[in-house]
């Protein structure tokens, strides 16, 4: 209706009046609770309480249109009594915006919603359940839905809350905030390097989450994903090595700046440009910990020097606090013993050592299981002996495949399973030397494990 409309511009008017006139308060977080709370006087107290019990009562029922009114006057005259006026005011508000067709009603309700969160923050910032930072995010998301257009000002908004939420940040909030940035730089709004700053330490935070956040560890993976997604046409090492070069040159003692390097250059892949190195032996001289170990060891590696790279991962493995990160150690560990030193005990004790870690993980198995297939013929002396590691190879992908949900894994262990089947021994050569199908055997060379016999098909 026509009065609907209307009121709803009176609002933001008469509540900004009362706010500012009555109460002397200002459009930012507050540290304790406004006085009054029910309002100045013994008649005002009542009212509230009568208007707090009328919305509550419709509300309890989902009667929003009746729960409308009752409320607005609470929100309007005793906006201190209860939070929920704020909680439940975006549901009552929302309703009223999505039942407006007209598009200048329709803006002047989306205003009304922003007000909502802005004066929750004023009235109960002080409450943890409704701090600036938290609130501020929330706002921000919901206003990319309801004006995709305004992306500098939701960018603000993102990136006041990420500065106060730091790990705190919600999985939504960090996405919309990379969204609103990637635009403002097809804009020509923004530049490349607030790119690369932005995803550095959204990445920090995801990472963060992923590691200590078991509950909203669903959020925040298809976040990673769609962040990394936006992030790759900027993720050239070009772009990273120009940009860091110069501040590297002007403080190359800098730890921050050494850390921000060689997270970014080390997450794009660009671990054997030089920058990278000397960052990475900067760090490690002045602060050095488990990430410059872990570091100091994809250098050796890349250059070619094994034992010296497993030298420091072992280093990382042991200063690595989360069991995430030792499993990433541990694994290149195992990689390096198996494919540049031919050191495959050694390999396989680092994979088993990775997956006590993290048992769910299928990767240990694979790496494994393809020891025992590229070493099966050198642990024979006959056309049996030969392939009989194979069997045992075929188990670890098939372990793999059993433990691990990842469908990348998953299908990885299948096509391992289906290439090394065709070099399990013939029928023929299993009764020629007395084996029957499922009998128990023992393979034995360096890889001493039980298997079962099976013939090829």
């Amino acid at each position: 209706s026509a009065a609907s409309g209307n009121y709803n511009f009176e609002l933001n008017k008469q509540f900004e009046s009362t706010v500012l006139n009555d109460f002397g308060l200002e459009n930012h977080m507050i540290q304790s609770p406004p006085p009054f709370p029910f309002g100045k006087t013994p008649e005002d107290s009542l009212k509230c309480r009568d208007n707090i019990s009328l919305y509550s009562e419709h509300y309890g029922h989902r009667n929003f249109q009746m729960a409308y009114e009752p409320w607005r006057e609470v929100f309007l005259n005793c906006p201190g009594a209860q939070q929920n006026t704020f909680i439940r005011g975006l549901v009552l508000v929302r309703m009223k915006l999505n039942e407006e067709t007209d598009p200048l009603r329709r803006e002047a309700w989306i205003d009304t919603l922003m007000m909502v969160y802005d004066k929750r923050i004023i009235y109960w910032g002080h409450n943890p359940a409704s701090r600036e930072g938290l609130v501020t995010g929330r706002k921000a998301v919901e206003l990319s839905q309801l004006r995709p257009n305004n992306i500098q000002e939701v960018y603000e908004m993102t990136s006041r809350a990420v500065e106060l939420e730091k790990k705190n940040t919600q999985a939504d909030v960090l996405l919309v905030h990379m969204q609103s940035l990637v635009r403002l730089v097809d804009a020509g709004l923004k530049n490349t390097e607030e790119v690369l700053l932005v995803y550095d330490e959204v990445m920090n935070i995801i990472d963060h989450n992923l590691e200590h956040n078991a509950q909203d560890r669903e959020y925040y993976e298809p976040a990673k994903t769609r962040v990394d997604n936006m992030f790759e046409p900027f993720a050239s090492c070009e772009n990273i090595v120009s940009l860091f070069t110069p501040r590297f040159q002007n403080n190359p003692e800098d730890i921050d700046l050494l850390e921000r390097i060689t997270s970014m250059l080390s997450n794009s892949g660009c671990t054997e440009e030089t920058l990278f190195y000397n960052a990475t032996n900067n760090l490690h001289r002045l602060k050095p910990g488990a990430e410059s170990a872990f570091l100091m060891g994809r250098l050796e590696s890349n250059a070619q020097r094994h034992e010296k790279a497993i030298e420091y991962f072992d280093q990382a493995v042991k200063l690595y606090e989360s069991d995430r990160d030792k499993f990433r150690a541990l694994m290149l560990m195992a990689d390096i013993s198996f494919r540049n030193l031919r050191q495959f005990s050694r390999a396989r004790n680092y994979a088993l050592q990775a997956s006590a870690l993290d048992p769910e993980n299928g990767r240990p198995y694979l790496l494994i299981g393809e020891m025992y297939a590229a070493t099966a013929s050198d642990c024979g002396d006959n056309e049996l002996t030969k392939n009989v590691a194979y069997w045992a190879a075929v188990d670890k992908f098939t372990q793999a495949r059993n433990v691990d949900q990842d469908p990348a894994v998953q299908e990885r262990a299948t096509q391992l399973i289906n290439t090394y089947r065709q070099y399990f021994p013939n029928v023929e050569t299993t009764f020629m030397y007395g084996l029957s199908e499922g009998d128990v055997y023992q393979v034995e060379c360096w890889i001493n494990e039980m298997t079962r016999v099976r013939s090829r098909r």
